[in-house]
């Protein structure tokens, strides 16, 4: 049985809710994992998303900022959310999927962005970066979610290796791929045990953007991006990928989010085999 999971920092669902169902005709997920919704949760936009077959949400929002979202074809056994820093400012929420899809988590996250300037000190809401991904690491730790059959996916705003970037010495001081940002992110993967799927099929050298800012005139023309939205996989259900995808061309839709999707595609009888 195949399975195809999206992650989109759509910016806005109810500004973009077309550009979702476009992604979906084009890509054909089976679940979309959405951040930056901004939108509390009984103005989710759900009947639309219900229409293409996606009967079961999952969403954790609040006007205006932040928000988490996960549509499906598939029921949910169960869903869950969890606040960190001790802040309910809507960033993460997870599913479980049915014995059938190998009783498959998955986890969606929006790591704050961190503001412009790289200093803790100066700059809180660098330190409630810093502070957030230091909590990931003490769930994973504690939660242990990369032994089971699990997935994180979502915006986490960081943009770990040299060429996840258009430039690695010009980004060194900028917010995103910060020294102690891609530490802190990296030690959050190794340590829990997950496995970077795009990484896995496109390893460095190769350069792989899902971002580019709006102060960019045209952004296919100087090709400054990052890569900020990642999908990690468990050990078991990573030995199920078989393709991921980055659909680019989104960027350059009318009135785009600054991200754009990021595809993974499963064989869930290879994942069922290696839990087997």
């Amino acid at each position: 049985m195949p399975l195809s999971v999206t992650t989109w920092n759509i910016n806005s669902v109810r500004l973009r809710a077309d550009q979702v169902i476009r992604h979906i005709e084009a890509c054909n997920p089976d679940i979309v994992c959405l951040q930056e919704t901004k939108c509390p949760d009984e103005q989710f936009p759900s009947s639309v998303f219900r229409q293409r077959g996606y009967g079961h949400i999952a969403v954790n929002g609040q006007k205006g900022y932040h928000g988490v979202a996960i549509l499906s074809r598939i029921p949910f056994v169960r869903t869950d959310v969890k606040a960190f820093c001790g802040q309910n400012d809507c960033r993460h929420i997870s599913v479980r999927l049915p014995s059938q899809c190998a009783d498959l988590e998955i986890h969606n996250f929006y790591v704050p962005a961190g503001g412009d300037v790289p200093d803790p000190e100066l700059n809180p809401k660098f330190r409630h970066k810093l502070d957030f991904l230091g909590e990931m690491l003490a769930w994973t730790d504690a939660d242990q979610p990369a032994r089971r059959n699990s997935i994180l996916v979502g915006d986490l705003n960081v943009a770990p290796y040299v060429t996840d970037v258009w430039n690695h010495k010009a980004l060194l001081n900028v917010v995103s791929h910060t020294p102690i940002e891609t530490e802190a992110l990296e030690n959050i993967r190794a340590t829990a045990g997950f496995v970077d799927a795009v990484r896995k099929l496109a390893p460095e050298p190769e350069k792989i953007f899902t971002w580019w800012s709006y102060r960019s005139k045209d952004h296919t023309v100087n090709d400054r991006g990052r890569r900020l939205d990642h999908i990690w996989l468990s050990p078991g259900v990573a030995a199920g990928l078989e393709d991921f995808v980055i659909s680019r061309d989104a960027r350059s839709w009318e009135r785009p989010s600054d991200h754009v999707p990021v595809t993974v595609r499963l064989n869930l009888e290879a994942v069922q085999q290696a839990a087997a």
